[in-house]
């Protein structure tokens, strides 16, 4: 019979051991986030868009892979032979228990210096609050005068160019051209923007295509830097491709991918949004126009309506009103107190004639009168001589006998 092992033995599969150095790797906080030099060899890039390839020294060897996200930013034309630096984790493909390095940066040897001192320089102005949000200042929506700083006769200027006539030709451009790479290149490029401040334009491109860290180093020159923070008018950052980023950026007002997107976002407003801003603009000051003409109407409608009533010809005709009126009142008052005198008469008429001798001499008295001087006689002895009768229906003469 076998006695028993005092001391118990570790049975792992191939899968758990490698998943175990696995783990061990990944875990390490060194070994995902490393720079490693080397030389290419064995370069691959299969239709799936990643790339293969080993990286070698004298005394070793190491897979590496990138992805094809990572292998689509890619600036560097990769070759066999090629001394690089590369940035990545370290990680294991487990299916060949092979531990490889998963890239993500890739840059010429070299580069990692420049990248050293742009990460120097950039903790140290930024401690200087050169990169600050507050700094930054609003982009006009309309500018009429754009300083634009790059390159005489590179492509990036007729990108600029013919952005600005597609979208905002109204725009007057002031060109201040400077070298953009080179070790002429940050002194002239701060001069340039010195320049252009001088001429108050409204926005500033400061713009070039893109290239190499060393390329576009000018860009991360201190000079050149402090001359985008100082800057009076508003500067717009279009250096390089998307993927690259300069210490210009961060102190300019507005970063863009590349030069001609640095024009658009300069040109928020197009020449189409202007029609259609003049359209909207003629709309409503037409339609205030007619409203207004409207009111006006309604106004002088109602001042001509008050001013016809309070008018001289108003007050005329109404005093021509009052005046008909008048005399009509006084013709019927009149011609009332005519038929009142008119009755009045006629009574005293009736009660004279009921009174009048002639009324007597109706009911058969007669009146006489003396022939010579006219007297009535009304006595025996005023009767001498001839005398008139008179009667109802005339005279007759009479003479007194004895």
């Amino acid at each position: 019979m076998s006695q028993p092992s005092f001391f118990s033995t570790l049975h792992l599969t191939v899968s758990q051991i490698t998943l175990h150095i696995r783990r061990q790797l990944e875990n390490d906080p060194t070994l995902q986030d490393i720079w490693v030099e080397g030389e290419i060899s064995n370069l691959s890039r299969p239709a799936s868009g990643h790339i293969y390839f080993t990286l070698k020294d004298k005394n070793a060897s190491l897979r590496c892979v990138m992805w094809r996200m990572d292998a689509s930013r890619l600036r560097v034309n990769l070759q066999d032979g090629m001394a690089i630096e590369a940035h990545g984790k370290i990680a294991v493909y487990e299916p060949q228990g092979q531990y490889q390095l998963v890239v993500n940066i890739i840059q010429p040897k070299g580069e990692g210096a420049l990248y050293q001192e742009f990460l120097r320089l950039k903790s140290m102005l930024e401690a200087e609050g050169l990169f600050a949000p507050e700094r930054k200042r609003p982009i006009p929506v309309l500018p009429r005068l754009i300083g634009i700083v790059t390159s005489g006769t590179g492509a990036a200027l007729r990108d600029i160019l013919n952005t600005l006539r597609r979208r905002l030709p109204l725009a007057r451009v002031i060109l201040a051209p400077s070298p953009v790479q080179g070790v002429e290149a940050p002194l002239a490029l701060a001069n340039a923007l010195a320049s252009l401040n001088k001429q108050n334009p409204d926005v500033i491109l400061l713009a070039r295509g893109g290239g190499s860290i060393e390329d576009l180093w000018a860009f991360n020159d201190e000079r050149v830097v402090r001359a985008v923070a100082e800057s009076t008018a508003p500067v717009i950052s279009g250096v390089g491709h998307e993927t690259d980023f300069t210490l210009c950026d961060f102190a300019a007002d507005l970063r863009a991918p590349t030069p001609t997107a640095a024009t658009e976002l300069a040109t928020q407003t197009t020449m189409n949004d202007l029609q259609e801003l003049l359209a909207s603009h003629f709309s409503r000051v037409s339609s205030s126009i007619l409203n207004l003409v409207a009111e006006q109407k309604i106004f002088v409608s109602n001042l001509a309506s008050r001013l016809k009533y309070v008018s001289p010809e108003r007050r005329i005709q109404a005093e021509y009103q009052h005046l008909d009126e008048l005399s009509r009142r006084a013709f019927s008052a009149l011609n009332h107190r005519i038929q009142l005198q008119s009755r009045f008469v006629d009574g005293m008429s009736k009660r004279l004639l009921s009174l009048s001798p002639e009324a007597v001499l109706l009911r058969g008295y007669a009146i006489v009168t003396r022939t010579e001087d006219g007297v009535v006689v009304s006595t025996v002895k005023q009767a001498q001589g001839g005398m008139k009768v008179r009667v109802s229906d005339g005279e007759f003469d009479v003479t007194r006998d004895g």
